[in-house]
């Protein structure tokens, strides 16, 4: 896992119009993901939807989606919860078959300190038998993994990476300027990928990806290859789309995104609602934006 790297996909959970998983939907959106430039899954995060999922459901959304990749991508799946001892029995429990990696977000609601943080991932390390990514996420767990804290469970033998979307490029530097050699930073915020990548980030785990897996991939390629010039032009190309996805939440826009491109519904679940007619005709016109930017 330590060479993983590029465009990782958070990837969406498509719905029918009655609520249920859209299993043929989902099986498009992999078969996008593996046509574009993508470099491996992330499966039953943030974007997915997942609170909202029965176990039953993400059982077979996951397995869905280990079967359709047929092991082309590395898969990691998003086991988090904010109650250590009730995640760390799940993990031990749950069957990681067909997945390389586990990344778990900090707790959210309780708000611990840095000390409560260190404890609780040092447990889902032990627990799992997957290497394990972290994922800093203040705007929806309402608590900050420091820099330091990161650095101190990079450590760990179980720790190989983070997702860092805490937005806060100070705290990301210190991060990638005093990490260990073998330890991955990744984005977890589309508009920062570049910008991440610049100070030696490994590439991005992205919402827009799910949609645009090519344009956006190859911007984190180029970036990644030292292609700035290029990669700033891809970057400026997709800013207004990027922003557009998350204007009324996440998913709901990057769904209304996949309806247009005819992949899956843009039906999300309460307390989610899906994307106002007034965004989908912005994201309508981004796409065709992009249709027209210079190659």
């Amino acid at each position: 896992m330590n060479k993983l790297s590029g465009l990782g996909v958070a990837m969406v959970t498509p719905f029918t119009v009655t609520g249920k998983v859209d299993f043929p939907a989902l099986q498009r959106l992999v078969e996008h993901l593996l046509l574009g430039a993508c470099d491996f899954f992330v499966v039953l995060g943030t974007t997915a939807e997942t609170p909202t999922l029965t176990l039953e459901e993400q059982r077979s959304v996951l397995d869905f989606v280990i079967e359709i990749n047929a092991k082309r991508k590395f898969i990691v799946v998003g086991l988090a919860g904010n109650d250590t001892a009730a995640l760390c029995d799940r993990i031990e429990n749950f069957d990681l078959t067909g997945v390389d990696a586990v990344l778990s977000a900090c707790p959210h609601y309780n708000k611990p300190t840095q000390n409560g943080l260190r404890a609780h991932f040092t447990a889902v390390a032990e627990a799992s038998n997957k290497p394990v990514m972290l994922y800093n996420v203040p705007s929806r767990t309402g608590c900050n993994l420091a820099a330091e804290t990161t650095l101190e469970l990079a450590n760990h033998p179980n720790i190989f990476a983070i997702k860092e979307a805490s937005g806060d490029l100070a705290q990301i530097d210190f991060i990638l300027k005093n990490r260990p050699s073998n330890f991955l930073v990744f984005s977890g915020d589309d508009a920062l990928t570049l910008a991440m990548i610049a100070s030696g980030a490994d590439g991005v785990i992205s919402v827009i990806g799910n949609a645009l897996p090519t344009v956006f991939g190859e911007m984190v390629h180029q970036a990644l290859f030292g292609q700035i010039i290029e990669a700033r032009q891809a970057h400026l190309d997709l800013a207004t789309s990027i922003d557009a996805i998350f204007a009324e939440g996440n998913p709901s826009g990057i769904k209304a995104m996949l309806e247009h491109l005819g992949i899956c519904s843009s039906n999300v679940r309460l307390p989610l609602v899906p994307a106002s007619q007034e965004l989908k005709d912005k994201i309508y016109s981004c796409l065709a934006q992009l249709d027209k930017a210079p190659n």
